[in-house]
């Protein structure tokens, strides 16, 4: 008998090597722009902002914006995934930059050997975990920051389901995936991102675009550094 799978695995079993190679068509090409309202480009603009030579990548999808906008040099890249698939993907996408491979969950503390990071995304991750946003937002931040370095900026994006104007096309794809597992967002809101970034980082920001806010945090606050050591 199959195990039944828990909230986690429903978020991203989904993504296999066969729904993986229409993903950039379907939700890069087609829904950033025509449900979420936040064209691909916009995400990109918060790609070139934000991205380093010394970098890490949580939530890897297929590699997209890594191999577009990754400088070039021999930039120290890492891949971060709890999915397999996800990862040979994105690393064949940029074998040429050898990435570092690192399969975890990232709502549980974890190792990274090697050093920190200047730079890191959490793009189109939150709104498929699990838990109110400022819980995960905040456990995945935690077991994040202890590599990255003090004035090392993290970035992303995640989808918002709560205290937003989405249009009825963009409600229905996301009360379906909602309903699937893929997505666990109905009460995502921008005001719990802003509370887990600002109780961390000397300076954020956050951008509302559609039915997704970009968002970013720079310098990592002593206090909160000196409360994940103890």
């Amino acid at each position: 008998m199959k195990a039944e799978l828990t909230d986690l695995e429903k978020g991203y079993v989904a993504y296999t090597r066969r729904s993986l190679a229409f993903y950039d068509w379907w939700v890069l090409g087609i829904s950033n722009k025509l449900f979420w309202k936040c064209p691909t480009e916009e995400i990109l603009e918060l790609y070139r902002e934000h991205l380093s030579d010394n970098h890490l990548e949580v939530g890897v999808g297929t590699g997209y914006y890594l191999e577009k906008l990754l400088p070039e040099g021999g930039p120290r890249i890492a891949l971060l995934d709890i999915n397999r698939d996800c990862l040979e993907v994105a690393n064949s996408r940029i074998s040429d930059y050898r990435p570092e491979i690192h399969q975890e969950n990232v709502l549980e503390p974890m190792v990274l050997h090697g050093a920190g990071y200047d730079s890191m995304a959490i793009n189109y991750l939150l709104h498929c975990l699990p838990g109110s946003l400022e819980t995960k937002a905040g456990k995945v931040i935690d077991h994040l920051a202890p590599y990255l370095h003090d004035r090392g900026t993290l970035f992303g994006s995640t989808i918002l389901g709560a205290d937003i104007k989405r249009p009825i096309p963009a409600t229905l794809l996301m009360k379906h995936y909602n309903k699937k597992g893929i997505f666990s967002n109905t009460q995502d809101s921008l005001g719990a991102i802003m509370e887990a970034l600002s109780t961390r980082f000397k300076t954020f920001n956050v951008e509302v675009h559609g039915c997704v806010v970009l968002f970013w945090g720079k310098g990592v606050k002593e206090s909160y550094r000196e409360k994940l050591k103890s």
